[in-house]
């Protein structure tokens, strides 16, 4: 009976590989499998998509002498079924990055074709992050050739896009915008709270985006997709992870990632975590003496001393170490019904604030302590996916979660014994409704509703660090202020037919803002802040395709910041000698874009492109000069200073081009180009205008790239021009200690370039190494606005396990 069972156990088996042949599709440079690849033939035969694990049935197609293999990214085959079984059915793609076909979730939060969408979308994907190797999210941004990011100190990362910055630009996590109601308009680090190794895919949306992410989305949105668990596609578990380790020299960095994915038929799972430890920033030996250290405050058994350091060119106090972590669960309840829940963690130490401790009053150093304390972001996020086919709706997505943001700034001068402390708690709760509806093969709607709520804490104290007594301090923000908005949201997009595309939407969303002030230590005019007002905004746009290889789009769009706790309530030194206070009598700002659009490719040989914007923002919430209570000037932390308040009191215009070049070359090199000019004004106060503070200086990238078999190249140069004195926004020529002086010993931020050179080889199916050196010709410089000097030349190694 056991020889029977075994003889049909090999019959089934021998029936089995005859009848089923499975061909594995990868990437030619990381050997890793690629998902949703498509097979198709003649028109009788079935179209295939490979699974999770680059696996597909090829039996279909047997026998036939055209199969056409084609992905997105990838450059597409057609081969015969004859050509599989002499490869051994092992299929190897490799990239290409000419094609004007893309998939984009930014633009509708639905995926849709990059070729409908008529705003500017900029994709970084995870194979450009293992080859770059950035150290932080930011860098990852900035690495893109597209966004400008301004530091202060070593945790940190501020991206500017197209003239906006910080509470002006979103960040939303897997749909979910972490944007609170204390983002402020100096610079934010809160970027730095995602883990490049964690990200899936990354989305910049150039332009107002408020109709489908509400206030604060008028330079763009930046959308991070973390890693999903994937489920098996066959009865054996799928088991996939990556080990990875980092090091650098410019900042003696240290980093270690573990991710790992399991997944049954209904059930997957995945964990991820990142520690990085770096160590202070050595900058480069050829440029400005300006940024150099030469001297530093060390506090030994209680009393503040003036070093000098042994080596200007190393940042003293810019190193800091940062932890995250990601936790995710997946549940397929039916082919209809589908959960998620995440869990996020990221935290850092304490960030010295580097720009502040390099400066000085009456010739010496003035702080002797100037640190943020731990940032930390934590968010439980739950998604319920349900597929249907009614009258309301195709698809149906469910968002509900949870953030909560702590934050804290501790600050002493030299030589005295107070330190003041201010802490900062966000609790942000929101619950978003996606609704994807098609009305035919022409129409498309996507609708929604969104609700969010912020509940602000803040307190502060002052310490005497001598006798380690501690009074009660004025808080940064009113403790307990609550902040919420609700909206309704509309997209529809038309297809009028191959050629032309039409996208356009609308939103509604009413802002709900309560604080009250603590008139303990300030003698405030009023005792509470309220705001309750609305906001109407819209898009419309196009793309026309006269042919496949052309792309010419146009949209035009709206966008709305409306004021939030920072803006209303905030009271903080913004700059030594100047203090910003209270005001509740502020409303929204409003944005007015145009973009115009052209994309082309010549074969699979080369692609241009080019954006132009305009972009023109209405009551401009801005710092100007204030009164409280009739003066002019009160004192805090221990000096007099300017009163200043947040208004809308001006106007802006940002215009500029945003162009790019992708040639493919012969031999497996490639040709990549990237250039931003934008420009921007500013109504002052006396009517005139002056320059824009965040609009970036012109810059760029240019790659040429080489491919090979398991073999990637990189050898590239970044490049940024001159801001010079005249060309300054008012209250960055009144910080000369950011930058450099020119002949006349004004500040001014010098033109600089650097040279770079990334290499990827994957020694196996499992095994690959990264190796680069950044700034190989050593420059010392600073980009624009920011307090700290970037790395010099810089040795990046990296080894990564993959499972």
């Amino acid at each position: 009976m056991k020889k029977r069972l075994y003889l049909l156990g090999w019959l089934c088996l021998l029936s089995s590989s005859a009848f089923a042949q499975v061909l594995t599709v990868k990437d030619q440079v990381s050997q890793q499998p690629l998902e949703m690849v498509q097979l198709s033939g003649k028109q009788s035969t079935p179209t295939n998509f490979t699974d999770s694990k680059g696996k597909v049935d090829v039996s279909p197609f047997k026998g036939l002498d055209s199969i056409v293999v084609r992905l997105v990214g990838y450059d597409q085959k057609v081969l015969s079924y004859s050509q599989f079984q002499r490869m051994g059915f092992q299929l190897y793609l490799r990239e290409n990055k000419i094609a004007l076909s893309t998939v984009v979730v930014s633009a509708t939060r639905w995926q849709q074709d990059a070729k409908e969408v008529p705003q500017r979308v900029s994709t970084i994907r995870p194979k450009d992050v293992l080859l770059q190797q950035p150290q932080t999210a930011a860098d990852m941004l900035g690495q893109s050739g597209e966004v400008y990011i301004q530091k202060s100190q070593g945790g940190g990362g501020s991206p500017m896009i197209r003239g906006f910055a910080t509470n002006r630009v979103l960040i939303a996590v897997d749909g979910v915008r972490m944007n609170t109601a204390i983002f402020r308009s100096g610079n934010l680090q809160n970027v730095i709270s995602l883990d490049p190794f964690a990200t899936e895919r990354t989305e910049v949306l150039f332009g107002p985006g408020s109709v489908m992410y509400g206030s604060d989305a008028i330079g763009g949105v930046m959308n991070f997709y973390t890693l999903s668990p994937k489920f098996a596609t066959d009865a054996a578990p799928l088991v996939k992870g990556n080990a990875a380790v980092r090091w650098s020299s410019a900042n003696n960095e240290k980093t270690g990632h573990l991710d790992l994915r399991y997944g049954l038929k209904k059930w997957a799972f995945l964990t991820s975590a990142t520690y990085s430890d770096y160590g202070d920033l050595k900058m480069g030996s050829h440029g400005p003496d300006d940024y150099l250290r030469k001297e530093y405050v060390r506090t030994h058994n209680g009393q503040d001393e003036v070093l000098t350091n042994a080596d200007p060119e190393r940042q003293v106090y810019t190193g800091y170490d940062q932890l995250y972590l990601m936790q995710k669960i997946r549940y397929r309840a039916s082919d209809n019904w589908e959960l998620q829940y995440g869990f996020h963690y990221s935290t850092t130490s304490d960030v010295p604030r580097y720009d502040r401790l390099t400066l000085y009053r009456n010739g010496t150093l003035r702080s002797a302590e100037w640190y943020y304390g731990p940032q930390v972001w934590a968010m439980n996020h739950l998604q319920v996916t349900h597929r249907a086919n009614n009258k309301l709706f195709d698809q149906l997505n469910i968002g509900l979660a949870h953030q909560l943001f702590e934050e804290s700034r501790h600050n002493r001068d030299l030589g005295k014994a107070i330190r003041y402390n201010r802490y900062e708690k966000v609790n942000a709760y929101s619950a978003n409704l996606d609704f994807e509806k098609a009305l035919g093969q022409r129409h498309h709607l996507f609708y929604g509703l969104e609700t969010v709520m912020n509940k602000v804490h803040s307190t502060g104290t002052d310490q005497n660090v001598n006798t380690r007594a501690v009074a009660p301090g004025p808080s940064r923000y009113p403790d307990g202020a609550d902040w919420s908005s609700h909206a309704a949201f509309l997209t529809y997009r038309f297809k009028a037919g191959e050629k032309l595309t039409v996208l356009t939407g609308a939103r509604y969303n009413h802002i709900l803002l309560h604080a009250n002030f603590d008139k303990r230590f300030y003698d405030l005019p009023f005792t509470s802040a309220d705001i309750n007002t609305g906001a109407v905004t819209g898009s419309a746009g196009l793309v026309y395709s006269p042919a496949p290889s052309w792309q010419l789009s146009t949209n035009w769009s709206t966008g709305f910041r409306s004021p939030n706790v920072d803006d209303v309530g905030k009271i903080f030194d913004s700059a030594p000698g100047l203090v910003v206070v209270p005001n509740p009598d502020l409303k929204p700002e409003y944005a007015y874009n145009a973009d115009l659009g052209a994309a082309k490719t010549f074969g699979e040989v080369l692609k241009l492109d080019a954006t132009v914007f305009y972009t023109y923002l209405q009551d401009a919430l801005v710092r100007r000069n204030y009164t409280l209570n009739g003066n002019s000037s009160i004192e805090y932390e221990g000096e007099l200073s300017q009163v200043q308040a947040i208004q809308n009191a001006a106007f802006a215009r940002v215009w500029g081009v945003q162009a790019g070049m992708e040639l493919k070359l012969p031999a497996g090199f490639g040709l990549a180009v990237r250039y931003n000019v934008q420009h921007g004004r500013e109504e002052l106060d006396n009517g005139t205008e002056a320059p824009l503070r965040h609009a970036a200086p012109t810059f760029g990238t240019t790659r040429l790239t080489y491919t090979r078999n398991r073999f990637k190249a990189d050898l590239y140069a970044v490049y940024n021009g001159a801001i010079r004195y005249n060309r300054l926004a008012p209250e960055e020529q009144d910080k000369a200690y950011l930058y450099a002086a020119d002949g006349n010993g004004k500040p001014y931020s010098p033109a600089w370039a650097t040279l770079n050179l990334k290499a990827l080889y994957q020694l196996t199916q499992h095994l690959s190494l990264s190796a680069g050196i950044e700034n190989i010709t050593d420059q010392r410089y600073r980009p624009y606005s920011s307090g700290i000097a970037a790395a010099g030349r810089n040795v990046v190694l990296s080894v990564r396990a993959t499972l």
